[in-house]
């Protein structure tokens, strides 16, 4: 029989302060009985504008008794401190806000040698390896400026893009089979990708411990007709140019030389294939907790034992979602490349369009990190957060050994992106993490209340932005208004120096699903 969740005392606004504590200018801690059952304490990085908005949600709950909607963002990330198996910190970084289990923008690690310790597919989010791949070109602003709407309507042409959208690469039952497995290794051997672009990709776009025999038929029916489709909501495709240099020296091994340089991002997923993953594993988690008689202060932290069949069932079709989502972001890449050489009378080799990184921003992964001056092997659950591997890591290739891993960091729609790198500080306080885009500050249906698209596709016009939408309707959900100010939650990582300031981008033109 599963023992009941722990009560959580109802504390007024001023006594839950009480546990939160200033450590430095950039971060708080979260003491443990803040919830029940702590194992180790919390910690959440924000500068002031963003410490008001963590504040303002936690004084909202406290007024609402707690009653509706997801908890607080600090509650959030105070109950994932309490799951079993806990190491170091759980961090929430500066673009965090309430999601399902764990806040987006949570990072947890799991101690792989203790028997208890738990996955938890909340920890990973629905969108399995949701993530951001920048690609560079040899065009200038002034190359593109005349062109801009053709090439925004192509690349629109290109890629499938919307909630039901349906991919253009021919894909059989068989195919997906070997995407899942293969990962990157696929979209090389069908001709879709560089040898160059797996190496500038984390994990090297394949995840070893991948078993399609572990996604259900469900999640493949879901994911066979969306290979290589954009989706809706936060993705997108963007062409934008540098802004700023802040490092020259990391910028330079990008590839990455002048202000006005025209590059490419995608944002993206593993669309129905990941997300039914995610629901199929929960439904066979909440049985695996009560025969284990795991305990939690919020059902929707469904976990299992990271050695249980359940565990184990969920990491390898995770890892099959996952190969699923860098196929889908190399057709893409592929798609992009066909649009540009078209619109350009070239070849994409001669527009130097190589893959400068890929990173994922939901997912779980086995790494070695030192606690307490000891190697250890732990399950780092990444949730809206970037790994951002220091200079000299065995992981990255050979081109960002003395720059750090770049990562990258999507704006929201006509916002800025940045390219930040890893630092060595990152690795000791938040096993190389950092954060990944805005974070939301609106949920997505007072987003729809208080906006209206066409203003919204005006501002866009007004700041020279080509835009291409395939459901206006949803242009509220994703206006910049919806979200935290990126240059803040970017700001604040580098001056908490868990990652650093490389390179800031605009957006010229913009495809949404």
């Amino acid at each position: 029989m599963q023992s009941a969740a722990p009560t959580v005392p109802i504390r007024d606004y001023k006594e839950e302060l009480k546990f939160i504590e200033r450590l430095t200018p950039t971060s708080f801690r979260i003491k443990k009985g803040f919830v029940p059952n702590m194992q180790v304490e919390g910690i959440f990085y924000v500068n002031n504008h963003l410490e008001n908005l963590m504040m303002e949600e936690l004084r909202h709950s406290c007024q609402s008794k707690g009653i509706g909607g997801f908890l607080p963002g600090v509650k959030q990330i105070a109950n994932v401190a309490s799951l079993p198996g806990i190491v170091g910190k759980s961090v929430g970084l500066p673009d965090v806000h309430s999601g399902y289990g764990f806040a987006i923008g949570n990072m947890a690690a799991f101690d792989m040698s203790n028997p208890e310790a738990v996955v938890s597919p909340g920890g990973v989010g629905f969108d399995i390896n949701c993530g951001v791949r920048l690609l560079r070109t040899n065009l200038s602003e002034k190359d593109v400026a005349p062109l801009k709407e053709q090439l925004a309507q192509t690349l629109f042409n290109h890629i499938p893009v919307g909630v039901g959208s349906k991919g253009i690469i021919p894909m059989t039952a068989t195919n997906l089979e070997e995407a899942l497995e293969m990962g990157m290794d696929w979209s090389l051997r069908e001709g879709y990708a560089w040898a160059e672009d797996k190496e500038h990709c984390e994990e090297y776009g394949r995840m070893l411990q991948a078993n399609p025999n572990k996604v259900s038929s469900r999640a493949k029916k879901r994911g066979l007709p969306q290979l290589g489709t954009l989706g809706a909501g936060n993705h997108y495709a963007e062409i934008q140019v540098v802004d700023k240099i802040y490092d020259q020296h990391a910028a330079r091994k990008m590839g990455i030389d002048h202000d006005g340089q025209v590059c490419v991002m995608i944002h993206s997923g593993s669309r129905g294939l990941g997300h039914q993953v995610a629901t199929d594993a929960l439904v066979a988690m909440e049985r695996a907790m009560k025969r284990d008689n795991i305990v939690v202060n919020d059902r929707q932290l469904a976990c299992a034992r990271i050695q249980s069949q359940e565990g184990q069932d969920y990491l390898q079709a995770m890892a099959a979602a996952a190969n699923y989502a860098w196929v889908n972001r190399s057709s893409m890449t592929f798609l992009a490349r066909q649009a540009f050489a078209k619109i350009f009378h070239s070849t994409p080799d001669d527009l130097d369009m190589q893959v400068i990184y890929d990173v994922s921003h939901n997912i779980a992964k086995v790494e070695e990190h030192f606690i307490n001056g000891k190697q250890k092997t732990l399950l780092i659950h990444r949730k809206g957060s970037t790994r951002a591997l220091p200079p000299h890591h065995p992981l990255i290739p050979v081109d960002y050994q003395l720059t750090g891993q770049p990562v990258l960091i999507g704006g929201t729609m006509g916002t800025c992106s940045y390219v930040l790198t890893g630092t060595e500080q990152g690795m000791q306080e938040t096993f190389g993490t950092t954060c990944h885009g805005a974070g939301r500050a609106l949920s997505r249906a007072k987003s729809r209340r208080n906006l209206n698209y066409e203003d919204v596709l005006e501002d866009l016009r007004k700041k020279g932005i080509a835009i291409r939408v395939a459901s206006p309707k949803l242009v509220m959900e994703e206006a910049p208004e919806s979200y935290k100010n990126v240059t803040d939650v970017v700001e604040t990582c580098h001056a908490a120096g868990i990652s650093k300031m490389a390179i800031k981008l605009r957006p010229v033109a913009v495809i949404k699903g």
